[in-house]
């Protein structure tokens, strides 16, 4: 599959212009905030960290998942260099598309959240409602800063990777969905899809039920601790669930004829991967013996969410490589 979808490469473009070149220094610089404070709290700094934190309690696992979060963070930075660098167009495919798809289904939660929940706590005037103000994790100047320098890394290697995509990949995507030869799609890709819609209810209630104020599934420490920033990410995780399924049900079975193939594409990209990531991220943040375990109720939409995303990725991830594997018969 690398094999093939490399093989789609168009003439080099990337890294020439000065609009990719100013980005990339966006992207890195934006690191920057994020990447001092995790060093600093790994060295032992309590900077934005109260003294009555439960951080503190938990000194060794909170420096591994420090240590890892620096890891995943400066990928960002060879990120940024591989999607404006003329030898980015020549390295495997999987190379830039896993950690981009990583990337966006940890990020896209938090730059459609973030700004959502400053909206509603503005609106309900209770401004600086940040996730943890019933148990002070953070100074609250932390999230702002945070949480400002994902969103500006979101919006510098999104603008990044389209023009790298369309360079190397535009192919596979262009026409709408009508045109879309039959074989593109089988029987067990019609099977997977389906299996993502039968599987999507369960999550997809769950999340509305707590986005709605509901707290069945809820232990108590997690119902006294809802804020506005729990109702969004709520809210945004049925949102990211019903367009993964909704990308790979129009892909699968060829629905909304007109549409541009990059719109159901772009559906199942983004919901997949934030269907996935976020909810591993949350699966595995009790791991730090900060934050408490998940419930059952959790477990199983975290779980369900999971799969869900991985087949409608796997569906995707089909669909590229048989079209652009059709193109090459076709060109033979």
């Amino acid at each position: 599959m690398t094999q093939t979808l490399a093989s789609e490469q168009v003439t080099p473009t990337v890294g020439a212009d000065r609009s990719r070149r100013l980005l990339r220094v966006v992207a890195i610089v934006s690191c920057v905030p994020y990447l001092a404070l995790k060093v600093a709290w790994i060295a032992g700094s309590h900077i934005g960290i109260p003294q009555s934190s439960p951080l503190l309690e938990h000194r060794g696992s909170m420096a591994v998942a420090n240590a890892v979060t620096v890891l995943l963070d400066g990928a960002v930075i060879v990120l940024a260099l591989v999607l404006t660098r003329p030898w980015g167009l020549r390295v495997p495919a999987w190379l830039p598309a896993f950690p981009v798809w990583v990337a966006t289904g940890l990020l896209a939660p938090i730059m459609a959240g973030f700004p959502i929940q400053l909206l509603a706590d503005m609106l309900a005037g209770t401004p600086g409602s940040a996730p943890g103000d019933s148990e002070p994790f953070l100074d609250a100047w932390v999230f702002g800063v945070v949480y400002s320098g994902f969103i500006v890394q979101g919006l510098a290697l999104g603008a990044l990777f389209v023009p790298y995509a369309r360079d190397r990949w535009g192919r596979l995507w262009q026409g709408r969905v009508w045109e879309l030869p039959v074989g593109v799609i089988g029987a067990a890709q019609r099977a997977v899809a389906a299996a993502a819609a039968v599987l999507a209810p369960l999550p997809l209630a769950v999340h509305l039920l707590w986005a709605c104020g509901g707290t069945a599934g809820l232990d108590e420490a997690r119902v006294a601790d809802r804020t506005s920033g729990f109702h969004v990410m709520e809210a945004l995780s049925a949102a990211f669930l019903a367009m993964a399924v909704t990308g790979g049900f129009l892909l699968a079975f060829r629905r909304g004829r007109a549409l541009p193939v990059k719109l159901p594409l772009a559906l199942a990209w983004v919901g997949s991967a934030a269907t996935v990531c976020w909810a591993t991220w949350l699966s595995l943040a009790p791991l730090t013996d900060v934050a408490d375990g998940p419930t059952p109720l959790m477990n199983l939409a975290y779980a369900g969410q999971m799969i869900v995303g991985i087949l409608v990725a796997c569906l995707g991830v089909h669909f590229l490589a048989e079209r652009s594997a059709g193109r090459k018969r076709r060109t033979a």
